[in-house]
């Protein structure tokens, strides 16, 4: 193989392996941030079809009601930077922080949006949140990969 030839298909390679692997880190990502709003919406979707939570048309919930939706909002933030972690690539924690700011930018705008739609404890709340509740999530994917690895080593 001529060695021109060999370079040019090294070069096509890297620019693909480098384009896959952004690809593969905006996809982790994402998907920790889709698995927070979809797990989200879907348990607000079942409260309120059950009758536990009002229609989104009777205006501010209770202050009960409100912890309840922020402690299933916190697991399910908790999921999501679990998931990041999994899923990324290389740099783990890095993507995992990547999500976190991207939720509390969230956060941030859902006290201004909501500020006048429930308690204002509640959106300071999921703000305060955000990064401790990701960032427990990565470090409890990366706590559990780093056991498995030890008894790899072990039995191996």
């Amino acid at each position: 193989m001529d060695i021109k030839v060999f370079g040019k298909l090294a070069g096509v390679f890297l620019r693909y392996t480098v384009c896959m692997n952004y690809l593969k880190s905006i996809g982790a990502v994402l998907a920790g941030f889709i698995t927070v709003v979809v797990l989200s919406m879907a348990t607000d979707f079942v409260l309120e079809a059950l009758g536990i939570f009002p229609p989104q048309s009777a205006g501010i919930y209770s202050g009960g009601l409100l912890a309840v939706a922020l402690l299933y909002r916190t697991i399910y933030t908790i999921l999501g930077g679990y998931v990041t972690a999994w899923l990324a690539p290389h740099s783990r924690m890095k993507h995992v922080w990547a999500l976190a700011i991207l939720g509390q930018l969230g956060g941030i705008a859902g006290v201004a949006a909501g500020w006048n739609l429930s308690a204002h404890w509640y959106p300071i709340a999921l703000a305060v949140l955000a990064i401790p509740s990701v960032y427990l999530g990565g470090w409890l994917y990366m706590r559990m990969t780093a056991k498995e690895n030890v008894v790899a080593n072990i039995v191996a």
